[in-house]
């Protein structure tokens, strides 16, 4: 007797899928299959597209940094000669002004009334010269005629030469209060701007209190304390590159003065650099100057093109090798930087491909392919 089973249709449907699966992935394999040649059947990574850089010979300069300050060539600070209270300010900070122009006044009262005195004195004296010189003529008359002695006549000249020398001692006293009473107000010894004026009216001022400056517009100068050890290779006309904090070059200059002493507290040597200005920096502004000692030939590598692993950096190059191009990295030996290069010591030569980009995907040996070459 025969027995038929009945088989769900679920369980068929998953049978047919499965034949169907079975055959698309055997259609795809027949059709898939390439030449023995072709690298991406044989499984090999394609080539990482990248920049490079030429590495070229180039003159390297030999430098180095130092801390300067730009005061101006023709800055006069100014201080009284006198003490006393201020009782007016004529002008304010940043004012042109030229020489003689009235800065500041000291109440002068009390010096008006010193040269009132003396001139009084002086007056007196004035009138003891007419009296002496009186009795010497008389004193000559009478000894002319024989009624007085010699000794008289020479009582009265040397009466009269006292009161003259007193005369011009008083003479002097007043011109020179006089001249001490033109100290109270503060003219501009020359023209240029006025800078910070720290006092007000109504201070009390010595003459070792400071009013304020007058900087002469114009060529400023860099001085540049270099160390004791450095100076003996300092020299008239060494080429100086002046750069802001972030190291973007602001002036090309050379050194113009060199102190012939050291300083004992700092043990350095003063080198001063004229500075054209044309950036309109300020008198006591704070640069760095690179002093170029000396230049050679040799090579650069951009900083972003250097990684630095465990201390040492590396940089990679294309390689030619077989029928492809590859990366490998090349342990580096720098020196100082160049703007935005460091100086290569060792590890690099001219002609080098220098990779530029893609550093954090690429590990040594991997294929790339160079794009947009620049010399």
């Amino acid at each position: 007797m025969l027995r038929f089973q009945v088989v769900p249709n679920r369980q068929v449907r998953r049978s047919v899928g499965a034949l169907v699966l079975i055959g698309s992935m055997a259609l795809a394999s027949g059709c898939g299959k390439t030449s023995a040649g072709d690298p991406a059947a044989a499984g090999g990574p394609q080539a990482m597209p990248v920049h490079v850089l030429i590495a070229q010979a180039e003159q390297v300069p030999e430098t180095t940094e130092y801390l300067s300050v730009l005061k101006s060539r023709h800055s006069a600070t100014i201080q009284p000669h006198v003490e006393g209270y201020i009782t007016k300010i004529f002008v304010k900070s940043g004012d042109h002004v030229t020489a003689g122009t009235p800065l500041i006044q000291i109440d002068p009262l009390k010096q008006l009334a010193t040269v009132s005195s003396q001139e009084a004195a002086r007056t007196a004296q004035e009138a003891t010269v007419r009296y002496a010189q009186i009795q010497l003529d008389r004193e000559r008359k009478l000894f002319a005629a024989g009624v007085v002695p010699k000794a008289d006549v020479d009582n009265a000249q040397t009466t009269y030469d006292a009161a003259m020398a007193q005369l011009k001692a008083l003479s002097d006293q007043v011109n020179q209060q006089q001249v001490e009473l033109h100290y109270y107000r503060i003219a501009a010894p020359m023209g240029g701007i006025v800078g910070d004026i720290p006092v007000h009216v109504g201070d009390r001022v010595a003459v070792t209190t400071l009013l304020t400056t007058v900087d002469e517009p114009g060529p400023l100068e860099a001085y540049i304390y270099v160390p004791a050890d450095r100076a003996r290779n300092l020299r008239m006309g060494l080429t100086v590159h002046l750069t802001d904090d972030a190291g973007i070059k602001i002036a090309d200059t050379r050194i113009t003065f060199l102190s012939p002493q050291v300083d004992t507290e700092t043990q350095t040597v003063l080198a001063k650099a004229v500075v054209e200005n044309p950036r309109g920096l300020r008198v006591a502004q704070q640069m760095r100057a690179q002093v170029v000692w000396s230049s050679h030939e040799g090579t650069v590598i951009p900083i972003l093109a250097v990684t630095r692993i465990s201390g040492q950096f590396f940089a990679f190059l294309a390689v030619k090798e077989g029928n492809g191009t590859v990366a490998r990295q090349r342990l580096l030996k720098l020196g100082d930087t160049i703007g935005n290069d460091y100086v290569v010591l060792e590890g690099l030569k001219p002609g080098d491909h220098i990779v530029t980009s893609g550093l954090q995907f690429l590990q040594d040996g991997m294929p790339v392919m160079e794009q947009a070459q620049k010399p």
